[in-house]
């Protein structure tokens, strides 16, 4: 990968992406592996007017000797000075960056129970500095290789032939090529979000039914104050960001308690840092009520039971199968990506900016509307080739999705 290439996607993540205001600080999360581009991403980001970028190392191989040797009382505990950084975080708004790189087994063999419960008493401590932040500040997520994810991704190839491929992947994904401009190339991708965010807006569709051969039989009431987006983002000050790059998802928050039947995932689903693969959950009244998987079906009821709130959906998203994620063929056993190759839900957390509204409401008044609250907030994959979409407004039908992709005629 030349460094021209790389630099044109730091920059890229800064400008749209963050898009960093001047005097605006910059909070950057990177592995130690990727120190190299971590530095242009900081470059570009001091160019962009940043008046100060702090990175927060991360390497995951420590990250499971903490989990592995440490006591679960110090696990827990989240020491003054990291709780006084989350308050410097609320009072000043930074940016904030984060990089992916690391090895979706790369936490395997950890006590799941652990880690669950280290995670919610820090989730605890901090929501409510998470919370006072909500919306107000500009975040971005993207992503570079590792050679243990990209051996991952291309399991017969060497090393570095496989981080070379996976570059080009991800480059492809995030519209980064050696002849385009791809701040212009991301200004068309917004304004195509746009057009369907709309049309789903006009619709005013009251459930949505989802269909697939492999099992998928699925109905789900959407809010009544509720809006779909894509793309870009707009922070309560009005500054645009692109939160996920890549990104080719229409997305809103379905109203709390209110979804039916069956959902089969069609890509693995990463998490904490584990494979679930080749699941399927079952709704009842909005919860999840049963589950199976082949693959890791203790750490799927796990996440379930985080917390009161795991078991409801907080996001849908729709995701046509010409997305260029999908047209890569490659399975990228990372969220980020597979996410936008495939439509999905979320499991945890909604969106309260999905509510018309929002910006008047306290956070008891968007639980209230229906937006559902959680320690979590999991994206799994429901895509399919056959997939199909109906929305219904009063008792009408709408064809939405036809065999993966958007219906003929919806938003054009």
């Amino acid at each position: 990968m030349t460094k021209a290439l790389m630099k044109k996607y730091a920059r890229l993540i800064a400008r749209v992406g963050a898009n960093v205001q001047k005097g605006q600080g910059v909070m950057l999360y990177a592995e130690t592996a990727q120190a190299p581009f971590a530095a242009l991403v900081a470059e570009a980001c001091y160019k962009a007017g940043a008046k100060w970028v702090e990175v927060n190392w991360s390497y995951q191989p420590l990250t499971k000797l903490d989990y592995r040797y440490q006591k679960l009382e110090t696990l827990c505990n989240v020491p003054k000075y990291k709780e006084e950084k989350f308050r410097m975080y609320a009072d000043e708004l930074p940016c904030m960056i984060h990089i992916l790189s690391e090895d979706p087994d790369g936490l395997a063999g950890i006590d799941q129970e652990k880690m669950q419960k280290a995670g919610i008493a820090r989730h605890k401590v901090l929501k409510p500095y998470n919370d006072a932040m909500e919306n107000r500040y500009q975040w971005t997520i993207a992503a570079v290789p590792s050679p243990e994810w990209a051996q991952k991704v291309f399991p017969g190839e060497t090393k570095a032939r496989a981080v070379a491929l996976l570059w080009d992947a991800i480059l492809q994904t995030v519209r980064v090529s050696a002849d385009n401009d791809p701040v212009a190339a991301w200004k068309a991708h917004n304004e195509t979000f746009a057009r369907y965010a709309k049309a789903l807006n006009d619709a005013k569709f009251d459930t949505l039914e989802y269909k697939s051969a492999n099992g998928t039989d699925f109905r789900v009431t959407l809010n009544p104050r509720g809006i779909w987006k894509g793309g870009c983002d707009k922070t309560l000050a009005g500054v645009q960001h692109n939160p996920n790059m890549p990104t080719e998802e229409i997305f809103t928050t379905p109203l709390k308690g209110k979804a039916e039947g069956r959902l089969v995932s069609t890509k693995p689903l990463s998490y904490q840092g584990q494979l679930i693969e080749d699941f399927s959950i079952d709704f009842k009244d909005g919860r999840a009520v049963a589950w199976r998987a082949a693959k890791n079906e203790s750490l799927l009821g796990q996440m379930l039971s985080m917390d009161e709130g795991a078991p409801f959906l907080g996001e849908l998203a729709l995701v046509p199968v010409e997305s260029p994620v999908n047209q890569t063929g490659i399975l990228f056993y990372n969220t980020l990506f597979d996410e936008n190759a495939s439509c999905h839900v979320a499991l945890g957390r909604g969106f309260a900016d999905c509510l018309e509204g929002f910006e008047t409401m306290s956070k008891q008044e968007q639980t209230d509307a229906g937006v559902n609250d959680s320690i979590i907030h999991v994206d799994f994959m429901v895509g399919a080739n056959d997939l199909s979409v109906t929305g219904f407004k009063d008792g009408r039908a709408v064809k939405v999705f036809e065999n993966g992709t958007w219906a003929e005629g919806f938003g054009g």
